[in-house]
């Protein structure tokens, strides 16, 4: 009993503390849970990319996927997307389409789908055309940062947008080039079939006659052409000033390389396909022959150009190849339009796109009537001492 009564007081005193501290901690827990429910609610939201991710342009696809990875990351990270008491998040979601049209249809519906409100993509207009109807017809909006076939913007789809120049003004600046500055009277051309190659090759030829220049040769490859030498035969014996390509790097080098061999004493032109990193390194010390030009404005001579190249260098550990900015700016082009829209929901933010009016790191965007950029450019490069040499741009 003594015992019972000498312990007593301590367990009084404890009992008070508890109670004490209890009370501290009633007001912390409700001013927690009055700030969790101040506290805007977070929305995921998901934005597709698609580009090939397998293949000889693997390279091109990745550096599309790592601008627009990188505009994501950098929204979420500022806090996301604020719609009055709602935060939106954004989720890439990014597919391989293989560069092949039929599996661009295939994940386009899955894109579709998995419930994304928008698509970057797709890198090629051989997989960007026929995707764009899938998307059209769930209301779901496209803004491809790199396919440049008229025929893309050409179908009357409400939701098709693309971020760069045409091949119509892509095809008749390389027509003019060769003309004016290379000072050609002939030229031979040389397209792989696909959507992209065949469609500029057919405005370079167009252009080219208009100005006056002799084609004196048009032959015809595939996007997985490596052995061009009975091609280049043939065309040796024309003796062209120029030799035109419509196609990418990966065949583009080996092409080149063939040129050398073969004593071909012609230029080599080109468009956005072929004007990279890869087709130098491919192309080895042939790559000199080349002249290209690029669906946009040179990355070296845009205001935060060389801020870009930085940050992407640092995240990814490589360079820039092509188009990364302009899928990095279709990215910020979309969370724009969801603003605007005041929703995430994609009837909202197809209504919302022709109001664009974004300056972006690779300038103003602003769309016409069918989804083209206005005052697309077009800039034009050499190679020199292993690397692009740019020349000029045109509008």
């Amino acid at each position: 009993m003594k015992r019972m009564v000498r312990f007593a007081p301590l367990a009084i005193a404890a009992a008070v503390a508890l109670a004490a501290c209890g009370k501290k901690e009633e007001p912390a827990k409700k001013e927690a849970a009055k700030a969790a429910a101040a506290a805007p609610a977070e929305q995921v939201v998901k934005i597709g990319h698609v580009a090939p991710l397998t293949g000889p342009i693997a390279h091109l696809g990745k550096d599309n996927e790592n601008g627009a990875r990188m505009a994501v990351d950098e929204i979420n990270a500022a806090g996301g997307i604020k719609l009055g008491d709602k935060v939106i998040k954004l989720e890439l979601v990014a597919e391989d389409d293989k560069a092949d049209p039929k599996e661009g249809t295939l994940v386009a519906q899955k894109l579709v789908d998995a419930g994304v409100v928008a698509v970057v993509g797709h890198l090629n207009s051989g997989t960007s055309i026929p995707a764009s109807k899938i998307y059209a017809d769930a209301n779901v909006t496209q803004i491809s940062p790199s396919a440049t076939n008229p025929k893309y913007t050409e179908q009357g789809f409400k939701t098709t947008f693309r971020v760069v120049a045409n091949d119509n003004q892509q095809g008749a600046v390389l027509a003019n080039y060769a003309a004016t500055e290379m000072k050609a009277k002939t030229i031979a051309i040389v397209d792989d079939r696909t959507a992209y190659g065949q469609g500029l090759a057919d405005v370079v030829e167009k252009v080219a006659k208009e100005k006056g220049l002799k084609v004196v040769a048009r032959e015809f490859a595939t996007d997985k052409t490596t052995d061009f030498n009975a091609i280049l035969t043939k065309i040796r014996a024309a003796k062209p000033d120029v030799v035109m390509y419509g196609g990418m790097d990966a065949t583009a080098g080996p092409m080149a390389k063939q040129m050398k061999q073969l004593g071909i004493k012609a230029q080599l032109l080109a468009g956005d396909g072929v004007c990279t990193p890869e087709f130098i390194k491919l192309a080895g010390d042939a790559a000199g022959i080349l002249t290209c030009s690029m669906a946009g404005e040179a990355v070296e001579k845009l205001a935060k150009g060389e801020e870009f190249k930085q940050k992407y260098k640092a995240k990814f550990g490589t360079d820039v190849q092509v188009y990364a900015p302009y899928s990095y700016d279709a990215v910020y082009v979309i969370a724009e339009a969801i603003k605007r829209a005041g929703s995430a929901d994609r009837a909202a933010i197809t209504a919302a796109m022709p109001a664009t009016n974004y300056n972006g790191i690779t300038g103003t965007i602003q769309f016409d009537e069918k989804g083209d950029i206005k005052n697309g450019a077009i800039s034009l490069f050499r190679v020199k001492d292993g690397k692009l040499e740019y020349i000029t741009t045109s509008r």
